[in-house]
Order: structure tokens, then sequence, then C-alpha cells
């Protein structure tokens, strides 16, 4: 029985090897630019709010709480408001928001990599391991001498061990949901408007007719 000889392993299963395990390195850098993207993302969107998670509220930078009010479960978010009256009286209001009822802020109740875009992103990244392992695959069914096949086994599994935290921790947890939060999809809000639309409607109708010159209806 002779040992190992690396000179008996050919280029190809060599440069197929490396690919695998290369190509593994790539799906990181895709997983980590996409955590640093909506890491950017979402402290954009809080505006300088700081979220305490002992109260599971938001803190602006006025000193005033944001509170939760609705759970989004389609897209798995909670939004929380802020008072009305407190908003609307707020000196820095028109840098904050434009809503007369309140400021709203939304947080993904799930961690990463469990959110809706976070398993999107590491979807890509999981397909891209995927895809590394199919050149030493090949390989390996062309037939080559054993060396070369152990070498092209051997980066196939390291590569399926080093791509393992990537396919783990994509399950979601159960959502806690408070008291008295109702559930409103994105789609609630867009109903409740085109309900409203012919009662607003109607309105303008009696304001039009409201505004007409005096003497129009004795003219008639």
């Amino acid at each position: 029985m002779t040992g190992f000889s690396a000179s008996a392993v050919g280029v190809e299963a060599w440069l197929a090897s490396g690919y695998c395990v290369a190509v593994v390195g790539l799906a990181y850098v895709i997983d980590a630019l996409a955590r640093r993207a909506a890491s950017v993302s979402e402290g954009g969107m809080s505006g300088g709010f700081a979220y305490h998670k002992d109260h599971d509220a938001w803190r602006c930078p006025q000193d005033q709480w944001l509170w939760p009010q609705s759970f989004d479960p389609e897209n798995r978010v909670m939004r929380y408001r802020g008072t009305p009256a407190i908003c609307n009286a707020c000196p820095v209001k028109n840098t904050c928001t434009t809503s007369s009822t309140g400021r709203e802020i939304q947080r993904s109740i799930d961690s990463w990599p469990a959110s809706e875009a976070a398993r999107f992103h590491r979807g890509i990244a999981c397909a891209v391991v995927v895809l590394g392992l199919v050149w030493p695959l090949g390989a390996a069914l062309t037939g080559p001498g054993p060396d070369a096949l152990l070498v092209l086994a051997a980066a196939m599994v390291v590569a399926v061990l080093l791509s393992v935290p990537l396919w783990s921790h994509l399950r979601r947890n159960a959502v806690f949901i408070p008291e008295g939060i109702v559930s409103r999809s994105l789609d609630d809000p867009v109903a409740e408007r085109a309900a409203a639309a012919p009662a607003v409607a109607r309105r303008r109708s009696r304001y039009g007719s409201d505004r007409r010159e005096p003497g129009t209806e004795a003219a008639r």
C-alpha cells in the first residue's frame, strides 16, 4: 500500500479544491456585507432614537417615549408610536415626522439572520456555497486517481464544515406580543384609507357647495 503523493494529484483537482474552499470565504463576505448594510439601514431609520429592551420602547432625542402599538405578523415587525399630543407640540417635529398621530418606528422582532431581508441574503450566501461544491464534485465523478479523489473529498468536507454557521440560526423564534397589542399588516392602513375615501370626497363636495357665491340659488 503506497502513501499519499501530492505529485500524483492533477492540477484540475488542486484548482477545484482551492476554488471550493475559496467560495465559502466569498459566501461569508456576502453575508457580512448584507449584515452591515442592514445595520446601517436600521440606524438610519431610527434617527437617533434609542431602543430600551428592558422597557420594549424607544426613547427619542427629546426624552420622550414611543411605546409598542401594533404587530405586523406578515413582516414580523413591531410598530412603536409616540403620544400625538407630545409629538405635535415638540419643537423639532418638523425635522422628525410629518404625521399628526405621532412619530412611528418599526423594529424587526427577528435577530440576524432570521429576519426576512437577512434570510434572503443568507440564502444567496448558501447558494454560493452549493455552487462551490459543483466543480470538485464533478471532478471527483470523472474518476481521478485515489490521491486526487482524497484531495477533492477533503476540500468538500472542509467547505461543508466551514459553511455550517451559514445554514444555522435561520429558525425563527416564537414572538412574545404584550397584552393590548393588535395585529396590523401593511395592508390594513391602505384598506382603511380606501374605505374612508368616499367620506372624504363627500365632505369636499359639501365644502364646495358652501363656497357658492350668494345669489346662486336665487338665480336658478
